[in-house]
Order: C-alpha cells, then sequence, then structure tokens
C-alpha cells in the first residue's frame, strides 16, 4: 500500500526514532516536494534535516500536483499531502492535524494519524 505522508507524522516518527516504523506497514511513502521543503526549514530539528536530506530508498519525494484551492484554509504541507494522495489515488494519508484530518475524510481519503490532536 502506498501512503503519502504530511509533514507532522514524519517530523515527530524522526524525532523518536521510530520512522522505520512505516517501511513495514506500507510499500512506498511518498512525501509532496512542500512536505520536504518544510521539513527542511530552519527551526527543524537536525535529525529531521538530515533524514530528508537523504531519505531510505521506501520514500520517495514527489513533485507537488496542482494546487487545490479549496484547500487553502490549511497550511502548505497539508495541502500538498492531500491533493497528491488524490492525484495518485493512494491508499492512505499520514496526517496529524485536525482540520486536515477532517478535510481528507470528507474527501474519502483513509486517514492514518501518529499524533491525536482532536
Amino acid at each position: 500500500m502506498i501512503v503519502v505522508a504530511d509533514t507532522g507524522p514524519v517530523h515527530y516518527l524522526v524525532l523518536i526514532d521510530a520512522v522505520d516504523a512505516l517501511k513495514p506497514l506500507y510499500s512506498r511513502v511518498l512525501v509532496p516536494q512542500t512536505v520536504a521543503t518544510e521539513l527542511q526549514g530552519t527551526g527543524t530539528p537536525d535529525a529531521v534535516r538530515i533524514w530528508i536530506a537523504k531519505p531510505p530508498e521506501w520514500c520517495e519525494i514527489r513533485p507537488d500536483p496542482p494546487p487545490d484551492p479549496a484547500l487553502q484554509f490549511l497550511d502548505p504541507g497539508e495541502r500538498a499531502a492531500i491533493t497528491l494522495a488524490l492525484s495518485l489515488d493512494a491508499g492512505r494519508l499520514l496526517i496529524d492535524e485536525r482540520e486536515g484530518r477532517a478535510e481528507a475524510e470528507r474527501r474519502h481519503l483513509l486517514v492514518t494519524s501518529v499524533v491525536s490532536n482532536k
């Protein structure tokens, strides 16, 4: 199964040294370019920036799909992750933020969270 990942889950899984837990769960983890850029941002912990600079073979950075104006209320990473998941008919979306999860579910995406922030 292919999963598209938003910034938060990858960030926190890298920080707790558990990101490799994704490999047995999903055949591929796709990260939109916007998410990869957020993971490399200033203020991001070194471990996260180092990980995304050279992701493992099961994690692939993909170009962002064309933006969906209806998603402007979400942050750029969430928008890119949702639109990439929809454009690829991905099996699942890995996203933590409440508004992003709700919008993804409204669009009939299967959603998984790492950190629950209801």
